[in-house]
């Protein structure tokens, strides 16, 4: 499951009217967010101004994800294994069984609140076509995520991130600045960490049905570790997504 990028105006509205389903697995969501939220699920679908707010894509996202899910086993496609990217987590632990559905909405809907509220407008993002080890990055801007070999996100201040995007592209290197104001999985966080610890502290994890790969530390992990802290992690820390997939395909 993606992180916050993945998304376009109307994503979900024709699969909701051709496929009851996913239409049913939508206003479910769309039900467990009302509790967290001020707009409707389905207007934000549809809406090109809602969906440039990270208190609403994620959320949003987050619902068109499940729902495919919920479409994907009517079809009689069962997953062995389910891995997210960043926030696309939250919603493969929903489909793994560790989040229920309420709870799921409550960390990705209360959770990017924080970000709009807390860290939007004061960070950056890009997109290079290196290997982390490769990259000489300015001070205030660290590895946000390793997606691959020749695959890294950058992430921290505007200006730092800023000159180093100018400076790979006068090297020919491909880069490419991510649509965010803010710098998720750096430093940035760490301002937001203990009212995240709050906002986040009724969630009540539990058992996976299906085997849960973590973008967090690159391995399998228990329902029972998916607190509020680990949400927090999940937003701070560096995305393993290169070593969780190294090691399902090395399971076999």
């Amino acid at each position: 499951f993606p992180g916050q990028g993945s998304q376009w105006v109307g994503m979900g509205l024709e699969l909701a009217g051709a496929f009851p389903v996913f239409g049913e697995a939508l206003a479910e969501c769309g039900r467990a967010l009302r509790e967290f939220v001020d707009w409707d699920l389905e207007v934000a679908l549809g809406d090109e101004g809602l969906l440039s707010r990270v208190d609403v894509v994620q959320p949003a996202s987050w619902a068109v994800m499940v729902s495919l899910a919920r479409l994907w086993e009517s079809f009689g496609v069962v997953p062995s294994g389910v891995v997210g990217h960043s926030q696309g987590e939250i919603a493969a632990a929903v489909v793994a069984g560790g989040l229920s559905l309420v709870d799921g909405a409550r960390v990705v809907a209360l959770r990017s609140r924080v970000i709009g509220e807390r860290l939007a407008g004061g960070g950056a993002m890009a997109s290079v076509g290196l290997p982390a080890e490769a990259l000489d990055l300015p001070d205030g801007v660290s590895v946000a995520a390793v997606n691959g070999p020749e695959s890294t996100v950058v992430s921290g201040d505007v200006d730092g991130v800023a000159g180093l995007v100018e400076r790979l592209e006068g090297e020919g290197v491909w880069v490419r600045r991510i649509a965010v104001d803010y710098a998720s999985h750096s430093a940035h966080v760490e301002s937001v960490r203990e009212e995240l610890m709050g906002v986040l502290a009724g969630i009540a994890p539990r058992a996976t049905r299906f085997p849960l790969l973590s973008s967090v530390t690159g391995e399998m992990v228990d329902g029972s570790e998916l607190g509020p802290e680990y949400w927090v992690r999940n937003l701070r820390e560096r995305v393993r997504f290169d070593e969780a997939i190294r090691g399902w395909l090395g399971q076999g």
